[in-house]
């Protein structure tokens, strides 16, 4: 149930990554649209995609932790057996969840102090845009927290088995 649930939300925010992104593009073309052919644009826009990007940024690392999509370097841990690579793997989720609760509490702590921060022309609080890297902080941690119980419980990785993996990806 809880796998469910965490599954729509990460669909539900690929959907978001897909509206952030298709309001950056209309923003930006339409004020480049409107700077060259009636020498005048929208002021709001250019702020407003800055804080769509950083959404965009974080919540779209979130979406690539899921497909597996981060870079990794595993020519040493395919050489190993498999209890070896799943000791790896666990030595690895937990040092992810020590970064992830370190890059949390640093989100939050920032979040919290530009609250009171009004972006220049939108008036918008700065705090918003921090608050994608609090969302992007939990969802990292509920990843790497269902893979690592998935290791503890002797599950292999989702993907191709590794004798399989395509050298160097």
């Amino acid at each position: 149930m809880i796998a469910r649930l965490l599954d729509r939300a990460l669909t539900l925010s690929e959907w978001l990554l897909v509206l952030a992104l298709a309001a950056m593009v209309v923003m930006v073309f339409g004020n480049v649209v409107l700077r060259y052919a009636f020498d005048g644009g929208i002021t709001v826009s250019e702020e407003l995609s800055r804080f769509l990007f950083v959404w965009l940024t974080f919540l779209g690392s979130v979406a690539v932790m899921r497909q597996n999509g981060h870079l990794g370097f595993d020519l040493v841990v395919r050489a190993l057996p498999r209890a070896g690579r799943q000791a790896c793997r666990i030595l690895s989720d937990l040092l992810m969840l020590a970064c992830c609760a370190l890059f949390l509490w640093g989100a939050w702590e920032q979040t919290v102090l530009n609250l009171s921060n009004a972006a220049p022309v939108s008036g918008l609080p700065l705090g918003w845009a921090y608050a994608s890297a609090v969302l992007c902080a939990l969802g990292l941690m509920l990843l790497v927290g269902a893979d690592l119980l998935a290791a503890l419980r002797g599950e292999d990785p989702p993907g191709p088995p590794h004798d399989l993996a395509e050298p160097g990806a």
